[in-house]
């Protein structure tokens, strides 16, 4: 049986979108880390911030990027004994990694409902372009509502 389902659109004036950008420094251990296809990975220190509407967050010490996102200190590398604590028998450790990341969503109200659903890059710039003049937005919904994945600004 096939179902097809369709996606559905809300106009809003109300909304912010926020980007929590982080960094987190992990670790892979596997027995042989050149052959193995899934090695385990050992999260160490993390550091965030969260970015509303492309304002500049109080905390953030990097940016903006590229992209207009700030960013949070560095978090403290894991040293060699962090690193060697955490390792099981007949595993190696790979380097410290410094991973980049970021978790886009958007608040949005229709009526006195509120909704924060996932969303995208697209979504988030779309509506740090809108937000200082509070345009109304076309919200582009994914499947089961579950996400935004467009957002337009409606010409009055």
């Amino acid at each position: 049986m096939l179902t097809l389902t369709s996606c559905s659109t809300a106009t809003t004036e109300q909304y912010e979108a926020t980007a929590l950008t982080s960094y987190t420094w992990q670790v892979k251990y596997a027995n042989n880390l050149t052959s193995e296809p899934q090695p385990r990975i050992e999260t160490f220190a993390t550091t965030s911030v969260l970015n509303r509407n492309g304002v500049k967050p109080s905390e953030a010490v990097v940016g903006p990027d590229d992209r207009g996102l700030w960013w949070p200190t560095l978090p403290p590398r894991p040293s060699v004994d962090e690193v060697e604590q955490r390792n099981k028998s007949q595993e190696e450790a790979g380097k410290p990694e410094l991973v980049k990341d970021v978790k886009y969503k958007l608040t949005y109200g229709v009526g006195n409902a509120q909704n924060t659903l996932p969303t995208n890059y697209e979504v988030y710039r779309q509506v740090v372009k809108a937000y200082p003049t509070q345009q109304a937005l076309q919200l582009t919904l994914g499947v089961n509502d579950n996400s935004v994945e467009k957002a337009e600004p409606v010409s009055k």
